[in-house]
């Protein structure tokens, strides 16, 4: 038989509600030290299926991007929610992303008979859902979720660098890096930092 140097692609399969829609949820940005945790809600078309869906953090740049444009067209639907900075500091970061992941549920056009949650945890709603660990690379919709939730945060930190030149979030993405930190230590935290965070906040009382 010829060999290929192209690794077969796999297709993840698409996660199945006793009747009706099932959509996937999924969250990016739990860990960063500023911007907003992001959840994303989709509900796949079956009629218009999306190949190459796979967990965001296994996708190029490039290729999450082009997957995030087809979602939006083919998808039955989508939406896209956060929870702010002022929001995470005020009610901590699980719960903030158990808020976005509600709004983003809450704000699909079709109202879904199932839930699929990457995770161990669950949202306390009212829906049929379950939480899968690493859901991400299990199942369709929530692959797909992860791919606008990861897009869309990426962006929000692309419009963040131009706010705050000089914090380098083009690069870090919010996260915790050494030239994260030393930007904080010399400038001080913005708007968009999450003041509750260990870090930020040992900066804050270190430059009173």
């Amino acid at each position: 038989m010829p060999s290929s140097s192209k690794k077969a692609q796999i297709e993840l399969p698409w996660a199945q509600a006793p009747q009706g829609w099932a959509a996937g949820v999924d969250e990016a940005g739990r860990g960063p030290w500023a911007g907003a945790v992001v959840a994303a809600a989709v509900v796949l078309d079956p009629a218009r299926p999306i190949a190459g869906l796979n967990d965001s953090k296994k996708l190029s740049a490039t290729k999450r991007e082009a997957l995030y444009a087809q979602i939006c067209e083919q998808a039955l639907c989508y939406c896209i929610a956060e929870a702010s900075p002022a929001e995470i500091d005020q009610l901590n970061i699980l719960q903030a992303t158990m808020l976005a992941m509600t709004r983003a549920v809450q704000g699909l056009a079709q109202q879904p008979a199932q839930v699929w949650v990457d995770g161990n945890r669950l949202p306390n709603w009212s829906y049929a859902a379950q939480a899968v660990v690493g859901g991400d690379g299990k199942f369709a919709e929530i692959a797909a979720a992860s791919i606008l939730a990861k897009v869309s945060r990426d962006r929000a930190c692309q419009e963040l660098d131009k706010q705050y030149p000089g914090y380098g979030f083009a690069q870090h993405k919010g996260y915790g890096t050494a030239a994260h930190l030393a930007a904080l230590q010399k400038y001080g935290a913005t708007p968009a930092h999450r003041r509750s965070f260990a870090p930020v906040r040992a900066v804050l009382l270190a430059q009173r």
